[in-house]
């Protein structure tokens, strides 16, 4: 079998294997909210309980992003490709990636914009000095250390915002261009084939391409994980769960919210054709 189209097939497998991953794994963070949503409400006002309560339940929530990244980085090494124009994401996802997920400093305008709702719903308590434990309740002290994080965070995203550029520009570079053109030039002649050693010299570039995109989505999603970690590390337990909530809140309705856009819009396209489509494995997800 051609060694193409061989890659091509592997590189198919993986994309329809690791969404497979991702559906169950979206299963399992369902899961993990409803448990935090059960927790949020069983607090009370010795700490030292909700400490014990809650930290196996945030750490179990942690391995499976854990997890999650652990997939990921495997299917990326047979399909890089993939993994940075994921299939089993809506559109409306697609236009927010960061190097194939999501980007690092979003995480703390998550944490400032559910902190913002919970002081503006507890304010009334705080003004009397009680304490409600949540987002809201962040001390002086945590936010320093959280925006401290943040600019830590940013300087990151932005080297790698930076190396990703870099390897995008080698899609142009000397060897590519003239490639391009000397397959163009037996291309126009009738009757002539691309042969087997200039197809081994594209195949070879565009890998050497695959192995700089790997090794920066890489370090995307360590800086993903490690950031998410670093802020549950700032956050009290029953804060940490609060941030949890929020994380999952957002990205479970974002796919769903753009699950449902883009079968609409097929539906809409396939309506003026005669045709209704019910069925989401035609849309891009």
């Amino acid at each position: 079998m051609d060694q193409h189209l061989m890659s091509n097939r592997n590189g198919v497998q993986n994309r329809e294997t690791f969404h497979k991953f991702f559906e169950s794994w979206l299963v399992e963070q369902n899961q993990d909210l409803d448990q935090l949503v059960r927790a949020s409400k069983d607090v009370n006002a010795i700490e030292e309980n909700n400490r014990r309560m809650l930290l196996p339940l945030i750490q179990r929530v942690i391995h499976h992003y854990e997890n999650y990244y652990k997939e990921k980085s495997t299917s990326a090494k047979e399909d890089v490709l993939g993994m940075l124009n994921p299939t089993w994401r809506s559109n409306l996802e697609d236009a927010f990636l960061w190097i194939g997920g999501w980007r690092p400093s979003m995480a703390f305008h998550l944490l400032y914009s559910k902190s913002g709702l919970q002081l503006e719903a507890g304010f009334h308590d705080l003004f009397r000095g009680i304490s409600t434990g949540d987002l809201g309740d962040l001390s002086g002290i945590q936010l320093g250390k959280i925006d401290e994080l943040q600019n830590k965070t940013l300087r990151e995203e932005k080297k790698l915002s930076e190396r990703l550029a870099k390897v995008q520009e080698t899609i142009a570079d000397t060897s590519m261009v003239e490639l391009s053109h000397i397959v163009s030039e037996i291309l126009r002649e009738e009757g002539r084939q691309v042969e087997e050693n200039e197809e081994e010299k594209v195949k070879n570039n565009i890998a050497k391409k695959e192995e700089n995109l790997l090794e920066v989505l890489k370090k995307a999603d360590d800086l993903r994980l490690r950031t998410l970690k670093d802020i549950l590390g700032i956050l009290k337990p029953i804060q940490a769960v609060h941030f949890l909530i929020a994380a999952a809140e957002l990205h479970l309705r974002i796919h769903e919210w753009g699950m449902k856009k883009d079968i609409a819009a097929v539906n809409s396209h396939n309506h003026g054709h005669g045709v209704v489509n019910n069925n989401r494995d035609g849309v891009r997800i």
